[in-house]
């Protein structure tokens, strides 16, 4: 059974492994500590694990946004979305994102939002089936 729940200093070195499968470059927890104690110490950001018994399967991090515009509701953006190899397949990724949109709703988020690099076909049929759909064009630049 999987079982998700927010992600505590304990389960960094796991989290680590897992966003080597994200991306190529490694991720230190020696490295992630303080970042991660200012993550958890900001009601904004959620950052989630999913868990096979005490094996990280997957990760998600949300942030709520605030906003101006309108009615001023926040938004959540959706941020290292990953689950392992050893779990695809397996609804994983669906719990974590449903379990974010609950969080998102619980702060009257008007919306959610991610951005996917376009060679990942794959991640974009798992988003369109949880209901994302690519109506906007996004933008990254580099600042380093």
């Amino acid at each position: 059974m999987i079982d998700i729940r927010k992600l505590e200093a304990r389960d960094l070195p796991p989290l680590a492994a897992l966003y080597g499968e994200l991306v190529e470059e490694k991720s230190s927890p020696e490295a992630m500590r303080d970042p991660f104690a200012a993550i958890a110490a900001d009601e904004r950001y959620v950052l989630l694990g999913a868990f096979e018994e005490e094996r990280l399967a997957g990760s998600v991090m949300g942030i709520v946004c605030y906003d101006l515009i309108g009615g001023c509701r926040p938004f959540m953006v959706v941020e290292n979305v990953i689950v392992s190899d050893a779990f695809r397949g397996r609804k994983v990724g669906r719990l974590l994102m449903e379990k974010l949109e609950e969080i998102a709703r619980e702060n009257r988020c008007a919306y959610s939002l991610l951005v996917s690099s376009g060679f990942r076909k794959e991640a974009h049929a798992f988003y369109e089936s949880l209901g994302y759909t690519e109506d906007v064009r996004g933008f990254r630049r580099r600042l380093d």
